[in-house]
């Protein structure tokens, strides 16, 4: 999955709906671990947290998105390339599914959403997001074998 639009404002959040009781947060806990990264667009650096930093592979929290997407399957390393050119270049929210392939084989799935602003300026502007690892790894293509 690869999608990219166009940001919308005008499509207001429903009222109440960031009020805590109408999160599931233990749920979401229960079945992912989720991270937010932000990126600055002058300076073509990702922030990552701690986990997605360690599940990249990455030995920093700071890092390019060509080192960022190295660990993605392969066939999917250009759409990811892609999309984030795309938000780059437009106010956009996109999201993306893929696997990191780790070094010892299991491949960790991974969700990101997120949106890119502040274009204005030619060099500027800046990216915000979430990173949603599902708390299992695969084994080759079909098995659950272990947890996060």
């Amino acid at each position: 999955m690869f999608k990219i639009a166009k940001a919308n404002a005008a499509v207001p959040l429903t009222p109440g709906s960031l009020e805590h009781h109408n999160q599931n947060d233990e749920m979401v806990a229960q079945f992912s671990i989720s991270e937010t990264w932000t990126g600055d667009l002058s300076s073509g650096m990702l922030r990552l947290g701690e986990w997605s930093a360690m599940l990249h592979g990455l030995s920093a929290r700071d890092c390019g998105l060509l080192s960022l997407i190295r660990c993605y399957d392969s066939k999917d390393r250009a759409h990811v390339l892609e999309l984030f050119e795309q938000a780059a270049t437009l106010c956009s929210s996109f999201c993306f599914s893929t696997t990191i392939i780790m070094p010892n084989g299991l491949r960790q799935p991974l969700f990101c959403m997120g949106e890119s602003n502040g274009l204005e300026e030619k060099y500027s502007g800046s990216m915000v997001g979430v990173f949603i690892f599902p708390r299992f790894k695969l084994e080759g293509a079909r098995q659950v074998t272990s947890r996060l």
